[in-house]
């Protein structure tokens, strides 16, 4: 009797089990994932070799609409760059013109952004640096020659146009919602093959790597893991829904090839640029006026603060807006009109959204206590004005001057210096000194920066004693006044 009770607890328990697992099948309305299957297979002498393809699941991400919103998008820049050769006659003796001091032809090549239908292309400014010809070379292999239409080394970005209609462009996303772990693609067209695409997750945002060698930089790089290559520089970072996040400027790599660490320029930057090269022809900043520093353990510990976050400040620069609004040396920033800023870049990349004469509020503490003040930002002559070309960032007596590039610095086998891209009515240009000049110290001082420039003569015209540097053609020069 027992037995014939448990035959038939068994029987109704196997039942009920079946019962669950319909109703489970029911349920569930996709089987279990299916990673591999075998399509093919291949007997050998060892083992049997076998051919996989992948299905992609629910929740996995597809990159092909954002690849194809791109790639037509996306262009191949190459440059002609005359580099002046400095003076070497035994080898000129020797070798002939391949060393006499004319200037040699130098081609380089980056990646470029199509963001309009009639040819507004963005790249970045070390693409273009000193090309006396740009040439465009689009995804279906057509070829423009291109139009510097501005560019701002203090970002790494430039805008070029091509004369064409009705082409592919990307449309400006949104850097800012960007999260640490969210795919991206990175486009790029860099060994003139045709568009290229690789993908990555952000690893970082509002990266500062000290790569841009100017006045008022501003870096705040997004980190990806995207397989990169030199001529990737100056193409796009989309997201998944093919829209503009970054344009990309660089790779960390110890041997220059890739190696799973890229940056690219948020949009949040770039679209700011962009629209103030179409507008004026010259990059409307904003100053707030402070030198800024990341906060460290120590100043947290001073300021008894629970987080290590915040830019600090080191100095406030008399007249600024910083200094109108009562900031002072060793307060730390930790806001800007209400977004908290992590970091000296991130306050760089907020403050870079803004123009001449915009208002915003700043919250800062101070011994610990928390304040907000508001304030009205400056361009870089100390006022709300517009600025024109010729009298922005880099300006010094009628010329717009810049830190040189390395290739100028391995050609002439020099250290330091400054070079003349821009000449204005004024000192410079009286003197007699051209475009593509260097100009290597000023009263006895090495130059690196605009800034050093007007340190050694305090700015004033008057105070200029002496010029050391190298002309265009190659020659060096020294001249001297008042001796």
């Amino acid at each position: 009797m027992k037995g014939k009770y448990l035959l038939g607890g068994l029987l109704m328990a196997t039942l009920g089990a079946v019962i669950a697992l319909f109703a489970y099948s029911s349920i569930v309305e996709k089987p279990a994932p299916v990673i591999a299957r075998d399509s093919a297979g291949i007997e050998t002498q060892n083992a049997r070799a076998i051919l996989t393809s992948f299905q992609m699941q629910e929740g996995q991400v597809d990159f092909t609409y954002a690849a194809e919103q791109t790639v037509h998008a996306v262009v191949h820049v190459k440059t002609k760059t005359m580099v002046a050769q400095p003076d070497n006659p035994i080898m000129e003796w020797f070798y002939g013109d391949r060393f006499s001091n004319k200037p040699r032809e130098v081609a380089g090549f980056g990646s470029g952004v199509i963001i309009s239908s009639d040819g507004y292309i963005i790249t970045n400014n070390h693409v273009i640096e000193d090309a006396e010809n740009i040439e465009v070379k689009l995804n279906d292999n057509r070829i423009f020659k291109a139009e510097l239409v501005g560019r701002d080394p203090s970002t790494d970005i430039a805008l070029l146009k091509i004369k064409a209609e009705n082409l592919t462009y990307l449309k400006y996303g949104d850097s800012e919602k960007l999260r640490v772990g969210e795919w991206v693609l990175a486009v790029g067209n860099p060994f003139n093959l045709t568009s290229t695409v690789t993908a990555g997750i952000v690893s970082a945002k509002g990266r500062s790597l000290g790569l841009l060698n100017t006045e008022y930089r501003i870096e705040s790089f997004i980190q990806t893991d995207a397989a990169l290559n030199p001529g990737n520089s100056g193409g796009a970072l989309v997201d998944t829904k093919g829209l503009l996040v970054g344009i990309t400027s660089a790779i960390y790599s110890p041997s220059g090839a890739y190696s799973g660490n890229s940056f690219a320029i948020p949009v949040s930057i770039v679209k700011k640029v962009i629209d103030d090269l179409k507008q004026f022809g010259e990059v409307q900043r904003a100053i707030i006026g402070v030198n800024i520093q990341d906060v460290t353990s120590e100043d947290a510990e001073k300021q008894n603060l629970s987080e290590v976050k915040g830019a600090l400040v080191t100095r406030v620069i008399d007249g600024s807006s910083a200094a109108d609004a009562k900031l002072k040396e060793n307060d730390i920033i930790i806001k800007i009109d209400g977004v908290s800023v992590n970091s000296a870049s991130e306050l760089q990349e907020q403050v870079g959204k803004h123009r001449p004469g915009d208002k915003a509020s700043i919250t800062y503490l101070r011994n610990g206590k928390e304040s907000t003040v508001p304030v009205t930002m400056k361009n870089v002559a100390g006022n709300t004005s517009v600025v024109t070309p010729g009298m922005g960032i880099g300006s010094v007596f009628g010329a717009r001057i810049e830190s040189i590039g390395q290739t100028d610095k391995k050609s002439l086998n020099i250290e330091n210096g400054v070079k003349i891209v821009e000449l204005n009515d004024g000192l410079f240009k009286d003197m007699g000194l051209k475009r593509g000049t260097i100009i290597l110290s000023i009263n006895g001082k090495k130059v690196n920066s605009a800034e050093e420039v007007r340190q050694a003569t305090n700015n004033n015209e008057k105070s200029l004693k002496s010029i050391e540097g190298i002309t265009s053609d190659g020659r060096i020069f020294n001249y001297k006044f008042g001796y």
